[in-house]
């Protein structure tokens, strides 16, 4: 009898074989990282920080691919599009996930099962910042009844209809009564490169790649979109502190593929990024950029975008935000 039984377990052991098998050969090929904004970025940057870990760790290719546009829908629709081979991955964040799909509702995918989501990365906060030679205020307040002086609602700049930052300012003139203009660019660096030029007054903005402006006077933060100060910028208050508890918005970052990814290779790819990310070398890199990395499974970082498409999404409509 137990003779019988034996073809039948192997049988039903072979999927678990083959299985462990292409996790171990794979990749046989270069691995693309799509980030959906230009380089420059927070995005752009924690993609090359984890692209180098993983060559490194997996000895494979892992190049990083820059596809910006549509609040960073097209990047995201060209990943969900491609083959389920481990090949393609998704640099994932808020935009192209929980914010931009209500406010491009043709985007062509669906951000919750459209992906194979597989590990989270961390969060960084946002900054309220300005030109310091166009506006005049020195806090948060001070800034908000400047806003509320001028004839013409001043432009405040974003890295895209859709993006986080672009929640960051419908929400503070929700929460102000101030009304601003919306200027959105193809990413942040182009948004910066004018914030510094002049061209608009403020912006909201991810807090890394303004610090260094920031210490050097060429802009002045008000705030940052976070419960604690940040170590980065200690002498930036939070918006509770300086007087808009609820201006409490973030930009996650994850790693995600198109649906339908082997479990063998998403269970690798997890276990491969949560432990670079563990590393001193890997981890300082993030601190730099503001990012504390918290391990996920798959299955918790499914479940993670899950609920925030549900909250966010239902933000970005409840605000009317739209892809302006």
């Amino acid at each position: 009898m137990r003779r019988r039984h034996l073809p039948l377990l192997a049988a039903l052991a072979c999927p678990i074989v083959v299985q462990s098998a292409r996790a171990q050969s794979w990749p046989t090929r270069p691995i693309r990282i799509v980030v959906v904004f230009p380089p420059g970025g927070s995005s752009d940057i924690v993609a090359r920080v984890l692209a180098e870990a993983l060559s490194t760790r997996m000895n494979a290719r892992v190049v990083v691919d820059n596809r910006p546009g549509a609040g960073g829908t097209l990047g995201a629709l060209h990943v969900a599009q491609q083959p389920a081979d481990g090949t393609t991955l998704l640099l994932s964040n808020t935009a192209p996930i929980t914010s931009s799909p209500p406010i491009y509702p043709n985007a062509g995918y669906n951000p919750v099962t459209g992906f194979t989501h597989i590990a989270y990365i961390g969060a960084t906060p946002l900054v309220v910042v300005a030109n310091r030679n166009l506006v005049p205020a020195t806090d948060l307040q001070g800034l908000i009844a400047w806003v509320k002086a001028q004839r013409t609602p001043p432009g405040y700049g974003s890295s895209g209809a859709g993006s986080v930052a672009h929640i960051a300012g419908t929400l503070f003139e929700q929460q102000t009564g101030a009304a601003l203009t919306h200027v959105p660019y193809r990413g942040s660096s182009p948004m910066q490169a004018d914030l510094l030029g002049g061209n608009i007054p403020m912006a909201f903005d991810t807090l890394p790649q303004n610090v260094e402006h920031i210490r050097e006077g060429r802009l002045r933060a008000f705030a940052v979109t976070a419960r604690a100060r940040e170590p980065m910028a200690p002498d930036v208050p939070t918006v509770g502190e300086a007087g808009l508890p609820d201006l409490l918005v973030e930009n996650w970052l994850g790693l995600s593929g198109p649906a339908g990814l082997p479990p063998a290779i998403v269970e690798r790819l997890n276990a491969e990024t949560n432990a670079a990310m563990q590393t001193d070398a890997v981890r300082q890199r993030l601190v730099e950029h503001g990012i504390a990395h918290r391990p996920m499974t798959p299955a918790e970082f499914q479940g993670f975008v899950a609920k925030d498409v549900q909250e966010i999404g239902g933000l970005v409509k409840s605000l009317g935000i739209t892809a302006q």
